[in-house]
C-alpha cells in the first residue's frame, strides 16, 4: 500500500460523516471495524485500501459518537465544572472550554457558548472558572437553503450554549493572549477600523461593526479578516524569509535547507495561538506541518499527492472538520489552485524574469483563475457571487498580504512602546480606510442566486477542460450538449396554470409564526414571524428562503399585531414594495381580513372565518382565521386565537370549520386549541411553530395529547424544522427538514427527549 493510496482511502472512509442520516450504536460500529481488520488480512491490495476506509469510517463515526455522548447526562441538572475562558467580549458573551468534572478532567475539552450572561467578575481569556452551568444541547433553526447552526456549532467543537446559575474565578490572571489582546484593544480603541485590526491580528471578529462586514461581504473580501490558510501561510512565509536572511550571514557550510522550513512552521505555530488556535488556523497549521515533514523526509510527492495527504491528515486529526464549511473553501481553494496553473498557465510570454508586467498579469492570472473555479462553493454555501471581487481582491489581497499584515505582526510587537505603536497603529488604521474607501466606490456588490445556478456554476471547470483538451474541435457536438444540459439544470420551466399541485411551508423561525402557500412559483405569506433589535425574520430567514427557492410574494396576510406575526413585514415591504397586505388591524394600505371577507389567488379559495367586521379589541382573539380550499384540501390557519374566539367562531359558523391541516393556535398554548374546536375540524394533522427553548414552554404537553387523541398527527417546527406540505389533487404528503427533506445525524433532536411543554 502506498501512502498517498492510504491517504485517499482515509479521506473516502470519512467522507460519509457528511451524509449519514444516523450514527451506528457501538456494537455496530466495533463489528465494522472487525470486518475491516479482516479485509486488512487479505494478500490483496484492493483489500488494504478497502480496509483502511472501513477503519477510517469507524473513527469518523466514533468521533461523532464522543461528540454527542454528553448531551444526555448534562443537560438533565446544573453541573459543576471547572472551564477556560477561550474568547469573550468583557461583557456578556463568552466562550469557554470546559476542563474538569468533580476530580475527573474532560480529555477532550468540551466547548459552551454563553450569551447574555454577565460574569460577577471582570473576565478574560485564559482565566479559570469554577462554574454551575445549566446546558443546553444545541438546537438551530432548520430551513432549506438556510444556515446550518447546528453542523456548525459541531465542527466548531462547541456542542452546548448554556447560562451560568453561579460563577467563582479561580485565578484572575489573563492568559499571555489575553493580556497581549487587551494591550491592542487599549492601544486601538479610538482608531474607526479596530475591529479588523483585532480580526487580522487575533481572529477575533467580534469587535467589526456591521457596516463593515456588509462592505466585505460586497465585495467577496470577507475571507481576508477570517484567521484561515492565507495568513498562517503568510506568518510561515515571514519566518521561511527571516530565516533566509539569517543564512546570508552564516558561512556556506552552515546553511541548509531545513532550518528555514523549521523556522516557517515556528512562525506560523505563533500565527495558529495568536488567532486563538481556532480550528481553521489548527487545520491550516497542522497542513503545513504535514508539507514540511515530507520536504524534510525528502519524499518528492506530487502538488495533489500533498494536497490529499494534508487533508488526510486533517480529517484523521480531527474527523468532524468534514462538517465545516471553511475546511471546503480552503480544500476547494487549494485544489481550483493547483488545476489552474496546471491546466491553464501563463503564456511563457508573461513569466519572463524582470518584466515590470510580471506581478500584475500573475495577479490578475490566479484571481481569474480563483473567481473562476470558486463559483461553485459560492452558490451552495453562500447562494450568491460578488460582481466586483475581481477588482476588489485584485487591489485587497496584495495591499492586506504583503502591506497591513506585515504592519499588524510590527505593531503586535510595539504596542507597548511609545509613540512608536500608536503612530504604527495609525498608520495600519488609515491604510485600511483608504482600502475601505477604494471598495466603496467599486461599482456592482452582491448578487443572490437561487438553486437553479448550482448546475452552472460549473461553468468555469467545463470551461477549462473543453479549453485543454481541445473538444471545441475534435468533439463540438459534446461541448454542445454539455451547455445545453448545463442551461436545462439551471432555468426553471414554467408550471402550468391548471397544475392541480401546489405547496405550504411552515418555515422554522423560532417563536413566531410564518406561512408561506406556494402555487406557479407565487408565494402568499400568513404572518411573518418576529422582530427583535437589529434583526428580524424576514432578513434572517424569509429572503433568503424565498430567494434560494427562487419565488417571488404576491400577497400577505397578517393575523394580529403581535410582534412575533408581523415582524418581518417591514422587512418583505421593503424589498417588495408593491405587496399588498390583509389584516385585521385597519393600518392605511391594508386591506380588510374580517368573517366573510372572500377572494381567490392562484385558483385557490379563501374564506375569512374570523374576527366580525365589529371586533375591535386588539391580542389573540382578534387574530384572522382563514380557510384555505383548493377544492378538495382544506387548510385552517389560525393565527393566535385563544379559546373565547374558538367558542364564537364555533357558535357563528355552526359546523363550517372541517378542515384537513389545522395550523395549531397560538404555538400549542392551552388557552387554545380546545376540544370542540378539534373536533369540528375534524382534521388529520396539526402544525405548529414553536421554538425549542422558549420561555412559555410551548407548545404544551395537554394540548399535544389533546390533538392526538382526537386523531391528528401532530408535526412542530422545534422537533421537525421547516415543515412542507406537498398537495396534488386530494393527496397531501408532509415532510420535516429533520426527518424527510434532509435527515443527517447533525439535524436530529439532541439531548432531552422533551424541553417544552
Amino acid at each position: 500500500m502506498t501512502l498517498p493510496g492510504f491517504c485517499l482511502s482515509a479521506i473516502a472512509g470519512i467522507l460519509p460523516l457528511l451524509w449519514l442520516a444516523t450514527l451506528p450504536e457501538l456494537a455496530t460500529i466495533i463489528a465494522l471495524l472487525l470486518a475491516g481488520l479482516c479485509f486488512a488480512a487479505l494478500p490483496f491490495c484492493v483489500a488494504r485500501y478497502l480496509a483502511t476506509a472501513i477503519v477510517c469510517c469507524c473513527w469518523g463515526m466514533l468521533a461523532g459518537q464522543e461528540s454527542l455522548h454528553p448531551f444526555a447526562e448534562w443537560t438533565q441538572n446544573p453541573l459543576v465544572v471547572e472551564a477556560v475562558i477561550t474568547r469573550t467580549d468583557g461583557e456578556k458573551n463568552h466562550e469557554l472550554e470546559l476542563v474538569k468534572r468533580g476530580d475527573r478532567y474532560i480529555f477532550p475539552p468540551v466547548g459552551v457558548v454563553l450569551r447574555g450572561t454577565r460574569l460577577p467578575e471582570p473576565v478574560c481569556p485564559g482565566q479559570k472558572w469554577l462554574m454551575t452551568l445549566r446546558l443546553q444541547p444545541v438546537h438551530g433553526q432548520l430551513n432549506e437553503g438556510g444556515f446550518d447552526s447546528q453542523r456548525y456549532a459541531l465542527a466548531q467543537h462547541q456542542p452546548f450554549r448554556g447560562r451560568a446559575v453561579a460563577a467563582k474565578r479561580l485565578n484572575e490572571r489573563c492568559s499571555l493572549r489575553g493580556r497581549w489582546l487587551t494591550t491592542v484593544r487599549s492601544a486601538t480603541h479610538s482608531l474607526s477600523l479596530q475591529g479588523i485590526i483585532l480580526a487580522l491580528g487575533f481572529g477575533e471578529r467580534t469587535f467589526m461593526k456591521d457596516e463593515v462586514k456588509d462592505s466585505l461581504r460586497q465585495t467577496g473580501t470577507a475571507h481576508l479578516v477570517a484567521i484561515s490558510g492565507l495568513h498562517i501561510s503568510l506568518a510561515a512565509g515571514a519566518g521561511w524569509l527571516l530565516a533566509r536572511l539569517l543564512q546570508g550571514l552564516l558561512p556556506a557550510h552552515r546553511i541548509h535547507f531545513r532550518l528555514p522550513l523549521l523556522a516557517s512552521l515556528f512562525t506560523a505555530g505563533i500565527a495558529t495561538w495568536l488567532a486563538g488556535a481556532n480550528p481553521p488556523a489548527q487545520r491550516a497549521f497542522l497542513g503545513l506541518s504535514l508539507w514540511v515533514a515530507l520536504r524534510l523526509s525528502g519524499r518528492q510527492w506530487t502538488a495533489w499527492e500533498v494536497w490529499a495527504g494534508c487533508i488526510a491528515g486533517i480529517l484523521l486529526y480531527d474527523p468532524l472538520s468534514v462538517l465545516s464549511d471553511s475546511f471546503w473553501l480552503s480544500v476547494l481553494a487549494v485544489a481550483a489552485l493547483i488545476f489552474w496553473y496546471q491546466w491553464v498557465p501563463l503564456p511563457p510570454s508573461f513569466a519572463r524574469r524582470g518584466a515590470w508586467y510580471r506581478l500584475p498579469i500573475g495577479l490578475l492570472h490566479l484571481q481569474v483563475g480563483i473567481t473562476l473555479l470558486l463559483l461553485p462553493l459560492q452558490v451552495f454555501i453562500f447562494h450568491g457571487i460578488s460582481l466586483n471581487a475581481l477588482p476588489a481582491n485584485l487591489l485587497a489581497v496584495p495591499v492586506v498580504s504583503f502591506i497591513i499584515m506585515p504592519l499588524i505582526f510590527s505593531g503586535l510587537l510595539v504596542t507597548a512602546v511609545p509613540w512608536l505603536g500608536e503612530h504604527l497603529w495609525w498608520l495600519v488604521d488609515f491604510l485600511l480606510g483608504q482600502l475601505f474607501v477604494f471598495l466603496k466606490l467599486l461599482p456592482g456588490g452582491w448578487l443572490e442566486l437561487d438553486k437553479r445556478f448550482r448546475a452552472l456554476s460549473f461553468i468555469g471547470w467545463a470551461s477549462i477542460g473543453i479549453f485543454r483538451l481541445r473538444l471545441w474541435r475534435t468533439s463540438p457536438c459534446s461541448v454542445g450538449v454539455l451547455i445545453v444540459a448545463l442551461l436545462v439544470c439551471s432555468l426553471r420551466l414554467p408550471e402550468k396554470k391548471d397544475d392541480r399541485t401546489w405547496e405550504i411551508t411552515m418555515l422554522d423561525i423560532g417563536h413566531g409564526l410564518a406561512m408561506a402557500l406556494i402555487r406557479h412559483g407565487k408565494v402568499l405569506f400568513y404572518d411573518t414571524g418576529g422582530a427583535w433589535p437589529g434583526g428580524d425574520s424576514a432578513r434572517q430567514v424569509i429572503i433568503p428562503w424565498l430567494r434560494w427557492h427562487h419565488l417571488e410574494p404576491e400577497a400577505i396576510v397578517i393575523s394580529h399585531e403581535h410582534l412575533d406575526h408581523r415582524g418581518g413585514l417591514n422587512s418583505l415591504l421593503k424589498t417588495w414594495p408593491s405587496l399588498p397586505v390583509r389584516s385585521p388591524l385597519r393600518w392605511v394600505n391594508h386591506q380588510s381580513c374580517f368573517a366573510g371577507d372572500k377572494w381567490q389567488w392562484q385558483g385557490l379559495d379563501f374564506t375569512v372565518l374570523w374576527p366580525p367586521a365589529e371586533h375591535r379589541a386588539p391580542g389573540n382573539n382578534g387574530s384572522c382565521v382563514v380557510m384555505v380550499s383548493d377544492g378538495n384540501i382544506k387548510i385552517l390557519l389560525t393565527g393566535d386565537v385563544e379559546a373565547p374566539a374558538e367558542r364564537a367562531m364555533l357558535r357563528s359558523l355552526m359546523g363550517g370549520l372541517q378542515a384537513d391541516i389545522i395550523q395549531v393556535p397560538h404555538h400549542g398554548s392551552r388557552t387554545s386549541s380546545g376540544a370542540p374546536l378539534l373536533r369540528a375540524v375534524s382534521g388529520k394533522a396539526a402544525l405548529a411553530s414553536a421554538s425549542r427553548y422558549n420561555a412559555w414552554r410551548l407548545p404544551s404537553v395537554k394540548v399535544i395529547e389533546r390533538y392526538r387523541k382526537q386523531g391528528y398527527v401532530w408535526y412542530d417546527t422545534a422537533h421537525s424544522g421547516q415543515i412542507t406540505i406537498r398537495i396534488n389533487s386530494d393527496k397531501w404528503q408532509i415532510n420535516g427538514f429533520r426527518e424527510q427533506i434532509l435527515p443527517r445525524w447533525y439535524h436530529q433532536w439532541f439531548g432531552v427527549g422533551k424541553d417544552n411543554g
